[in-house]
């Protein structure tokens, strides 16, 4: 159902947020200038560890830099330690009122909204898909009431694998009179296009996305979120100070243009080829569709294979007793030798 929406996206922050005035640290206040003598923040005059000065608590040149990347303006960006969990936390705490809202999510999903949710004190409302894992935008917004504050989307999915169509994105966005977060953590592996093209039309949306995955720097944890200027702008405001330390910003800006187009290319052709093998074993039932870099298997003893492939070396992610998984093991695609040692010890299991 077409509904009456608010035009100004700062009409969905909490008026406490809105009312904020930020912490505000010294290199926030320096507006540039030929400086040679740092006296401002207190810091160790001593330049001997090369760690001595504060990282730009703004990320500035990363922004630009993420800006081009992505194809968005950098005032629209938000760049969240963690991954993609401060964006995840930082949802919640601009958003919704705890005690008091809900937020609607489809299931199964990325664990941390749910967790965010019970720190943040906010009803997680989860929406059951269909035997086949999929969901509509449909089923996303027949849950919603009036307290509904946020709707998240992750897509493709963890841990099933399942992208929502853009059509179907663009229809929650269009009808929810709120905050629509759409986590784009494996977008890099999809055959679909991002939601980042429906940010201009949609000042309700926020997408997220990460270094984590495709881009191999899992261990800076570097996430993003994308948001109309003003949104992000909110985001900025709220988060702690130096969020990301001067190491990993230099790291990252060292790395952001680095070409991964074959390395995505290979995990997709080895998806499919891991999909078909393991299609072809009797002790597994059932592998869904993956628009990701990993695949949800259903065997006809998941802890049984689990803790035989642990005494393999080989370590997978079990599902078994998550939500709509049951039987379930999530299995990341690896290399080509990695993915053959895999098969080759579920052959063995038979």
């Amino acid at each position: 159902m077409m509904i009456s929406r608010k035009h100004d996206p700062l009409d969905y922050v909490r008026p406490n947020i809105r009312a904020l005035k930020p912490y505000s640290t010294a290199r926030d206040e320096f507006k540039g200038g030929d400086i040679s003598i740092w006296l401002d923040a207190n810091e160790s005059p001593y330049p001997d560890t090369g760690l001595n000065r504060y990282p730009d608590p703004r990320h500035r040149r990363l922004k630009q830099a993420i800006g081009r990347l992505k194809g968005v303006a950098p005032d629209c960006v938000f760049i969240g330690g963690a991954g993609s969990d401060e964006a995840i936390d930082l949802v919640y705490r601009i958003f919704c009122v705890p005690g008091r809202d809900n937020v609607v999510a489809a299931a199964p999903t990325y664990g941390v909204y749910a967790v965010a949710a019970d720190i943040n004190d906010v009803e997680y409302r989860e929406v059951a898909p269909d035997t086949d894992l999929t969901y509509t935008a449909a089923d996303l917004l027949a849950a919603t009431d009036s307290l509904t504050k946020v709707i998240w989307i992750c897509s493709p999915d963890n841990p099933t694998g399942i992208s929502l169509p853009l059509s179907e994105i663009e229809i929650v966005a269009r009808e929810f009179d709120g905050i629509v977060a759409v986590d784009e953590a494996y977008i890099d592996f999809s055959t679909q296009p991002s939601a980042l093209t429906l940010l201009a039309r949609y000042p309700n949306l926020i997408v997220l996305q990460t270094f984590s995955k495709a881009r191999g720097m899992a261990s800076l944890r570097i996430g993003m979120a994308f948001a109309t200027p003003s949104i992000a702008a909110i985001f900025a405001n709220v988060k702690y100070p130096y969020n990301i330390n001067g190491p990993t910003q230099e790291r990252l800006l060292a790395m952001i243009d680095r070409d991964i187009t074959a390395q995505v290319a290979e995990i997709r052709e080895q998806r499919e080829w891991l999909r078909g093998s393991l299609d072809a074993l009797s002790c597994v039932e059932k592998v869904y569709p993956s628009d990701a870099n990993f695949l949800l298997v259903k065997f006809d003893d998941a802890d049984k294979v689990y803790d035989y492939l642990v005494s393999q070396g080989i370590l997978v992610r079990n599902r078994n007793r998550v939500a709509h998984c049951r039987g379930c093991l999530r299995i990341t695609v690896g290399t080509p030798d990695e993915n053959h040692a895999l098969v080759n010890a579920l052959k063995r299991i038979l």
